[in-house]
C-alpha cells in the first residue's frame, strides 16, 4: 500500500508538471508550421518529416525570405539565427528487483540540438547531451550532409561524420518506447562492433522505382575511443537496399561485414538481416530480424573452432486511433537475442501508453518484463521538446 502510493505520489507530480510547459522546436519555429506536418507523434517522423530529413532539412519553394542575410557573397549563405532546440525528459520509474524503488529519473535526458543549411544543398545536424541517464553522455549524432550531389534529377546523398549504423533501418532515437531495440545494442563478449554509434561516411540513393541503397563506410570501433577515433587498421561496410511493394509495406535487407584488431588478436563477423514496415497512419507493424556470426568475439589468443552465432529483433506495433490527429498512442514491442554466449541471452514484452498534452509535450507511461530475469519495470514519464 505504501509503495502504490508513493508510485500515485509520482504521478500526480508529473501531470503538474506537464500542465506548466510549452515549446516550439527549432524546425517548426523557421517554417512557422505545427510539429504535427513532420511528426505524429513526436519524435515519430511521419514520410513528410522523412522527406524533409532526405532533403538536407529544407523544403525547396518554401525556405523563409529573411531566414539567411544578405551579405553581397554568392558563394555564402549565412543564418540569421543559429537554429536551436531542446528535448527534456523525466521519469519516474518502479523496478521489482531493485532495491530503491521508485527512482526519480530527472534529467533522464536533457539534450541540445540544431540542424540547417551551410550552403544550397549543403547541410549540418548534431545534437549535445547536457545529461543522459545522469551522467553528461556529450556528442552523438554529428554529420554533415550534401543533398542531391550530382544534380537535382539524382537523389544521391552524402553524409560524413557520426552517426548510428542502424539509422538506415529503424533510428533508435525515434522510437516512442523507452525500451531499446536490444539487438541493435547486442555485442558479443569483447567486440566493439555493434549497429550503435560510429564513425564514418553514407551514401544513399533513391531510384525511380521508389528503392532506397544505402552504403556505410565506417570505423567499426564505436564513439568511446581514446586519441586515435579508429583503433585499428580495418574499416567496416555496410549495405542496404529497401522497397516499396505497396502503398502500406515497405521491405528492406542489409549485410555488415566487420573485422577488428585491438591488439594482436582480431575477430571477424558479418550481419545479415531483414526488415519489414506494414501499416497506414492509425496502425503501423514494424518488424526486423538479425543474425551475426563472429570468429573470436571473447578476442582469445587461440581462436575457437566454430563461430559464434548471435540473432534475433524486435516486432513493434503503433497504434494511432486517429492517424496524425490522435491525442492517444498505444505502442507494443517484443524484443529477443539469442546467442551462443548465454549473457547476450533477451526476451522482453513492453506495452506504453502516451498522451499528448500539447504537439510537443508527450506524457508516456510503460511497462516492460524482462523474460530472462523475471523483471517488471513500470514507468510515467514527461517528454518535450522546445
Amino acid at each position: 500500500m505504501k509503495r502504490f502510493l508513493t508510485i500515485i505520489s509520482v504521478i500526480i507530480i508529473l501531470v503538474l508538471i506537464a500542465g506548466e510547459s510549452s515549446a516550439i522546436p527549432a524546425f517548426a519555429r523557421k517554417y512557422n508550421m505545427s510539429c504535427k506536418v513532420c511528426h505524429a507523434p513526436f519524435p515519430k517522423v511521419k514520410p513528410y518529416g522523412e522527406d524533409f530529413a532526405a532533403n538536407g532539412f529544407q523544403l525547396p519553394g518554401k525556405e523563409p525570405p529573411r531566414y539567411a542575410k544578405k551579405t553581397g557573397d554568392d558563394l555564402l549563405l549565412l543564418m540569421r539565427e543559429l537554429p536551436l532546440a531542446l528535448r527534456f525528459e523525466l521519469f519516474g520509474e518502479y523496478e521489482n528487483n531493485r532495491v530503491v524503488d521508485p527512482d526519480f529519473r530527472t534529467p533522464y535526458i536533457l539534450k541540445l540540438m540544431s540542424g540547417g543549411n551551410i550552403f544550397k544543398d549543403i547541410s549540418y545536424y548534431f545534437y549535445f547531451f547536457f545529461s543522459e541517464r545522469g551522467k553528461v553522455a556529450g556528442i552523438e549524432d554529428a554529420f554533415i550532409m550534401f543533398n542531391n550531389v550530382f544534380s537535382d534529377n539524382v537523389d544521391f546523398d552524402f553524409y560524413a561524420g557520426q552517426f548510428q549504423v542502424s539509422d538506415p533501418l529503424f533510428k533508435r532515437e525515434l522510437r516512442l518506447e523507452q525500451e531499446d531495440y536490444e539487438i541493435y545494442t547486442s555485442t558479443p563478449g569483447k567486440s566493439k562492433i555493434n549497429l550503435k554509434y560510429d564513425r564514418g561516411f553514407i551514401f544513399t540513393y533513391g531510384a525511380p522505382t521508389k528503392t532506397d541503397l544505402v552504403f556505410e563506410v565506417i570505423n567499426g570501433n564505436g564513439i568511446e575511443t581514446v586519441d586515435l577515433f579508429d583503433e585499428d587498421k580495418y574499416k567496416n561496410y555496410m549495405f542496404r537496399a529497401s522497397q516499396d511493394v505497396a502503398k502500406f509495406m515497405r521491405v528492406g535487407g542489409f549485410g555488415y561485414y566487420g573485422k577488428e584488431l585491438p591488439d594482436t588478436i582480431d575477430n571477424e563477423m558479418f550481419m545479415a538481416g531483414a526488415d519489414m514496415t506494414l501499416g497506414n497512419d492509425k496502425i503501423e507493424l514494424n518488424a526486423q530480424y538479425v543474425y551475426r556470426s563472429d570468429t573470436n568475439p571473447e578476442m582469445l589468443a587461440v581462436k575457437p573452432r566454430e563461430r559464434v552465432i548471435t540473432q534475433g529483433g524486435f516486432a513493434e506495433v503503433i497504434i494511432s486511433p486517429q492517424g496524425d490527429n490522435s491525442r492517444w498512442i498505444g505502442t507494443l514491442l517484443y524484443n529477443i537475442v539469442d546467442s551462443d554466449l548465454p549473457a547476450l541471452d533477451y526476451k522482453s514484452y513492453t506495452a506504453g501508453l502516451n498522451y499528448l498534452l500539447a504537439r510537443n509535450l508527450r506524457i508516456a507511461g510503460e511497462y516492460t518484463y524482462i523474460q530472462n530475469t523475471k523483471t517488471s519495470k513500470v514507468s510515467l514519464g514527461i517528454i518535450s521538446a522546445f
